[in-house]
């Protein structure tokens, strides 16, 4: 069986810091963070779909956090042909746009912008690849991103882009996962080496995917969404207003130490980041699959420190 490592996405999010989960004495982003990592050891950064890393901050998550402790990154939403507002671009490309749109897609930039911003984005992640902290660069592809060649194509020039940094990728569109297309997905993604994230998510919606059970590589990606009767809402609180019973969690603990089987590595991270239900589900689902055997990686041991080195990290946002 592999390890299998559980942690939230999102360490930051105000409902999160006016929740209480924090202890009193954590009030700057640097101690946050120092919890955070003495509690999981893993995260998921939602933030740079909204807004691109700046090498800086990627620093400074790799000299906050102790050795073994692991980032998944979302990424930026222009790459994943996603809307994107123009000011959430690097300041210097703006002016180099040809459209009054505030909000554009990759195809409206231009060869040249797009290929500043995958260089950048690319870059900013080093300092936590060559620590050995970035787990995957997460594609989560939206819901007019259907199965088919092109799209295919697509997928494997993100990889290409992103090596020798790992991605992994999540669908949007049910037609990845329903029916005849279900097999040649995973075939494919299983042939490229490209670990095949997993969804708990509410049925029944455009964006709606099964939650299929499946290990594409070596590293096997769950993500649990919830199951919020608001899932369409534009209210974060709202979406992922949802809090899963331990019935539920207990249901999946038992999927997940049997994917584990499957692969080396195993990345759980619960996505219901209102107030601090992912972080009570987080640990919760921790216990359960101890229980069952599986082998669970515990937070990365090391010292408390009063002070941490380089203080102001940026703002870390929300995502799906």
């Amino acid at each position: 069986m592999g390890k299998v490592l559980v942690g939230t996405a999102s360490w930051t999010d105000r409902s999160l810091l006016k929740s209480g989960w924090y202890p009193p004495t954590a009030t700057t982003p640097e101690e946050r963070l120092d919890y955070y990592a003495s509690t999981f050891p893993l995260v998921e950064v939602d933030a740079t779909y909204y807004h691109p890393l700046a090498i800086r901050t990627a620093e400074l998550w790799r000299d906050r956090t102790p050795d073994g402790f692991i980032f998944n990154v979302k990424a930026f939403s222009l790459l994943t042909q996603h809307p994107t507002r123009v000011q959430a671009l690097y300041k210097d490309l703006r002016g180099r746009l040809r459209t009054a749109k505030s909000r554009v897609y990759l195809r409206d930039v231009g060869a040249g912008i797009a290929e500043e911003v995958w260089g950048r984005f690319v870059s900013a992640l080093r300092p936590l690849h060559e620590a050995g902290k970035l787990g995957a660069v997460l594609f989560q592809f939206p819901p007019w991103f259907p199965a088919g060649p092109a799209n295919r194509d697509y997928i494997l020039r993100c990889r290409d882009r992103c090596s020798p940094m790992r991605i992994c990728v999540e669908f949007r569109h049910g037609s990845w996962m329903t029916g005849e297309r279900r097999e040649e997905t995973l075939s494919f993604l299983a042939a490229n080496d490209l670990p095949y994230v997993v969804v708990d998510m509410p049925q029944d919606h455009s964006s709606s995917v099964p939650p299929v059970i499946a290990a594409t590589a070596d590293l096997a990606v769950v993500r649990l969404h919830g199951h919020s009767e608001q899932w369409t809402s534009k209210r974060i609180e709202e979406r992922f207003g949802y809090l899963y019973s331990t019935a539920e969690l207990e249901h999946w603990a038992v999927r997940i130490a049997r994917l584990a089987r499957q692969s080396r590595t195993t990345h759980v991270l619960t996505n219901n980041c209102c107030a601090d239900n992912s972080q009570r589900n987080a640990a919760e689902l921790t216990e359960l699959l101890a229980e069952r055997g599986a082998e669970v990686v515990r937070p990365p041991a090391r010292p408390r420190q009063e002070a941490l080195p380089g203080r102001g990290v940026g703002r870390e946002g929300r995502g799906g």
